[in-house]
């Protein structure tokens, strides 16, 4: 109710300058953290002399944005360049087996960079789920799937398999749990698409050239292999009005995203003030709010550009990737939440829907969620921070729909109807901005530590209760109005329809 009820210019105004003060003011206070503290002992192992213009040492806590952009980032485009090279070429001298040129060229990049020993690894799990994929039969393919998985990811196998293919150089590990995890997941979906093919099976080599997709295999995301096989074999290749500048800018894009990010970590040290709790014990209620939310933003920020590198990269083969995940900003509600796209949508496709359907009955919207998180829990890999996680977001995920539930009963449902939609739409955002908090400590947890995301709680519910909790939740009531602001003219683009004023006449739907 009340998506595209338009609230006052003046009030959209003056949410947008308090929610652009406030960022500034639990700016100010992160900026004067980290420069304060920059020498602090705690602070020496993840930081490191950062670009000569700006004479400040810079943030290098995330070992994964460094490999991707600083330590590896020549290994990296030297591979994807490789792959664009052959796929053109191919594209255009035999489009109708430009798909078996993605996996020949992906299984050669991948034996010469990890050996014969993880190729073969990687193929025993092929050959297992293709297997039981003849079958047919789901339950099966999601037993073998998952115990697959958990072979990966639960002592003593994991050390085992591990030690048969660990080498000299520092990224082998992480390209054997990521190349070995999608690659299981790629096969479950390629085996529970077999149980829905009718005539005949998928072939071998079909499974093979899925699986081997180079810009995927090692860090995703995860395309179902339904829609990769279609487009994949597609031999109509067009492209679209601009698409080619459209490719470009966002290749331009990711590039700033990737310079200001660097630039960024000069002056706020996000990553590593978290990690020394008794600096953190120190900071404003601010501080800590703002450290909480930007630790969030920049988790969405590097999703968005390695996801985005590697989709762009698709895109030029012709393919429609899994999309970047949602801003966190943007999410005020929990079954929106996500950062992995590729991941999620094979979760909602394979186990969430098809459990849970419409996801309007309490019961089978609780299996289905359970079902869910115990997934995403052995493909995180199990340890308590990985369960306090998925406890709290499956949590998360069903109190919503309690809540919903109830507030549809009378009287709530008569008052609500007899109110205007622009107050219900205001009363529903104190709700979401509420919601939107335990979004972020439901989620904290998982980026830096559970000591952390506790100690935040603790401050901005009891201790900082009245004035820091209620004005952090005003902020982000103002910055939820905008974003259902952005959502319902986003609706009004998508579904054209005249909208009733609520200022007398004077605002027009955009």
């Amino acid at each position: 109710m009340g998506i595209k009820t338009a609230l006052p210019r003046y009030e959209l105004y003056l949410y947008t300058a308090v929610l652009a003060v406030a960022v500034i003011w639990a700016g100010s206070w992160i900026f004067e953290a980290s420069s304060e503290n920059v020498n602090r002992k705690s602070f020496k192992e993840s930081m490191k002399p950062g670009w000569h213009y700006f004479g400040r040492k810079m943030d290098v806590a995330d070992f994964e944005w460094a490999m991707w952009f600083s330590t590896f980032r020549n290994h990296i485009l030297f591979a994807l360049t490789g792959h664009v090279i052959f796929a053109k070429i191919f594209t255009l001298v035999a489009p109708k087996h430009r798909s078996l040129i993605f996996g020949v060229y992906g299984g050669l990049a991948v034996l010469i960079t990890m050996g014969w020993t993880f190729m073969a690894l990687v193929l025993s799990h092929c050959i297992i789920l293709y297997s039981v994929a003849l079958v047919k039969i789901k339950w099966m393919c999601f037993a073998a799937g998952l115990s697959t998985l958990a072979s990966l990811k639960l002592e003593p196998f994991n050390s085992w398999q591990e030690a048969l293919v660990t080498g000299s150089f520092n990224l082998q590990d992480i390209l054997f749990y990521g190349g070995c995890g999608f690659s299981i997941m790629r096969c479950m979906s390629f085996a529970l698409e077999n149980c829905e093919k009718k005539d005949g099976n998928y072939t071998f080599s079909d499974l093979v050239k899925y699986n081997f997709y180079l810009p995927f295999f090692f860090f995703g995301p995860v395309m179902t292999f339904d829609r990769y096989h279609a487009q994949a074999n597609n031999t109509q290749l067009t492209r679209k009005e601009r698409e080619m500048w459209n490719i470009t800018t966002k290749a331009l894009l990711h590039l700033g995203v990737i310079l200001v990010v660097d630039v960024f970590f000069h002056y706020l040290y996000i990553l590593t003030i978290p990690s020394d709790m008794k600096l953190a014990t120190k900071l404003s209620d601010w501080c800590l709010a703002g450290l909480a939310y930007s630790n969030l933003v920049y988790d969405w920020v590097k999703s968005a550009v390695m996801f985005g590198v590697v989709n762009t990269v698709a895109t030029l083969d012709h393919l429609d990737p899994p999309q970047p995940p949602k801003c966190i900003t943007m999410l005020y509600v929990f079954a929106e939440t996500h950062f992995d796209r590729g991941i999620n949508d094979w979760l909602c496709k394979y186990v969430y829907d098809y459990i849970g359907g419409n996801h309007d009955k309490i019961f089978k919207e609780l299996l289905a969620t359970t079902c869910t998180f115990a997934i995403t829990t052995l493909w995180l890999g199990p340890c308590e921070l990985v369960y306090i996680w998925s406890f709290f977001n499956c949590f998360g995920l069903n109190f919503e729909l309690w809540v919903a539930k109830f507030f549809s009963l009378p009287p709530f449902s008569t008052i609500e109807s007899a109110m205007g939609e622009a107050m219900s739409r205001r009363i529903r955002g104190v709700f979401n901005a509420a919601n939107f908090w335990a979004i972020v400590l439901y989620n904290v947890l998982s980026l830096n530590s559970l000591e952390f995301a506790k100690m935040v709680g603790r401050r901005l519910i009891f201790k900082g209760f009245p004035l820091s909790t209620l004005s952090v939740l005003l902020v982000t009531y103002c910055g939820v109005q905008l974003v259902k602001e952005r959502e319902r003219q986003q609706a009004l683009l998508e579904d054209p329809e005249p909208v009733k004023p609520v200022d007398g006449g004077k605002e027009k739907a955009e």
